[in-house]
């Protein structure tokens, strides 16, 4: 009994641990990338503004010079995937009370993300394409249950994510606004991992509510 309490805990703590990892090596891969972006191909460094994630992930950079930062980035990529996998399933097995909405959030967050681990190969466009797509219908069955929780701060929280993924969507596929995609990516993505650490920190507490209860004297 011991050891299956220590293994559920271990899995409550993946998506943070995750998280952590990734944004620990996003920020060393951007110190190890030698530059160009999309604004100035000359440019040196990453750029937090003009600079997609993805540029972390080519052969070279955008001025032509090779990129030491690609092993660490899709190593990060690898591990946020993977995190937000088991957090899709997790979510799956605690909130929805349908079967049917149990099942697509965990099948298609798992889709979403197995996708997404592979935007770094030649099917970058493809990929993002089958993430985006399956991953809307994931966003979707969590708003859905979060509305019909007590969770108010999620619930505003939701919506905006879901407005800042559609306007990415947007921006990327109709290319208008284009130059204010990187920031905006960022901005999106913090915004996103924020909530869903929050979401998480709330599955742990309702899968133990012996932590939420006062203690008797």
């Amino acid at each position: 009994m011991q050891r299956k309490e220590k293994i559920h805990r271990i899995t409550n703590l993946i998506p943070l641990i995750g998280i952590t990892i990734f944004v620990g090596l996003y920020i060393f891969s951007a110190s190890l990338y030698p530059g160009g972006s999309q604004a100035n191909l000359k440019s040196e460094g990453f750029d937090w503004i003009d600079n997609y994630w993805c540029n972390l992930m080519n052969e070279n950079g955008m001025n032509g010079e090779p990129n030491p930062a690609k092993p660490f980035s899709i190593f990060a990529l690898i591990i946020l995937c993977i995190s937000l996998m088991v957090f899709f399933i997790r979510f799956a097995r605690t909130y929805p009370k349908s079967k049917l909405w149990m099942q697509i959030i965990s099948t298609c967050g798992v889709i979403s993300m197995s996708s997404a681990i592979l935007i770094f190969t030649p099917y970058h466009d493809l990929m993002t394409l089958v993430s985006s797509f399956f991953g809307l219908f994931v966003v979707a069955g969590i708003v859905k249950e979060i509305y019909r929780s007590n969770l108010t701060p999620y619930k505003i929280g939701g919506a905006a994510c879901v407005i800042l993924l559609g306007l990415n969507n947007y921006i990327y596929y109709s290319r208008q606004g284009i130059e204010f995609l990187p920031f905006l990516q960022k901005i999106t993505l913090i915004m996103v991992l924020i909530w869903i650490i929050g979401l998480n920190y709330e599955m742990n507490k309702k899968s133990n509510p012996a932590k939420t209860m006062p203690a008797q004297s």
